[in-house]
């Protein structure tokens, strides 16, 4: 796959949809084939960072000790000390509505088993548990400022019940080029997470939030 393909794809695809009262987001969709996500070593899970801003402001939220609050407040959008824990483990609305207000938890490695105890019924399920692969789990030494920044270009990338991949990797007001920079970047880091590479690939597909998908591969 070339990228003069996926700005066609681009450009079609943002032609063929009607105007919309929002901006809509651009996402990759990747089938996959001859994988058996039954065996843990064909299923795909892991965090890559795009090269430019993926068109979608990612809320960052820092769990940490009183030491730490200051600094991680200067780079996170909110901070919950652990202090306040105890009003989470009570309240799971409260828990609920704080999982769902954030896009990535960054969490301070020596206080790790108490936010698995307080938020891991809440974040596990969705995903939102502070994740060392995304260099979620900190220090005192961690530049945060640059983590939150790095956070803001990443994305997961997760196929372990469906062979399909579906990622977003810009918006429509976007330049096209930094677009289809991200789109593959992301491919790129995708098939050296599969066994077979690029002939695990089905087809590759760019669609807008409410337009048709439109075919790249």
């Amino acid at each position: 796959m070339d990228k003069k393909k996926l700005l066609e794809a681009l450009k079609k695809a943002k032609e063929d949809s009607k105007k919309r009262n929002f901006n809509q987001k651009v996402d990759l969709i990747v089938n996959l084939r001859d994988l058996d996500l039954k065996k843990p070593e064909h299923q795909v899970e892991f965090f890559l960072k795009l090269q430019h801003d993926k068109g979608k402001n990612s809320r960052v939220c820092a769990l940490v000790s009183p030491e730490l609050a200051s600094k991680a407040k200067s780079a996170c959008d909110n901070v919950v000390v652990v202090d306040d824990f105890e009003k989470y483990a009570k309240d799971k609305k409260l828990s609920k509505k704080l999982c769902n207000d954030y896009d990535f938890f960054i969490a301070q490695s020596n206080i790790m088993p108490k936010v698995a105890a307080t938020f891991g019924r809440t974040f596990g399920p969705r995903g939102k548990m502070p994740n060392p692969k995304a260099g979620c789990v900190v220090t005192e030494k961690t530049d945060l400022n640059n983590l939150s920044e790095d956070l803001r270009k990443t994305i997961k990338v997760s196929a372990k019940t469906s062979l399909i991949v579906q990622l977003m990797v810009g918006n429509e007001k976007m330049d096209e080029n930094q677009v289809v920079d991200n789109a593959y970047n992301a491919y790129d880091q995708l098939i050296h997470h599969l066994p077979n590479e690029k002939h695990n690939i089905k087809s590759i597909f760019l669609k807008l939030t409410m337009g048709k998908p439109v075919r790249v591969l």
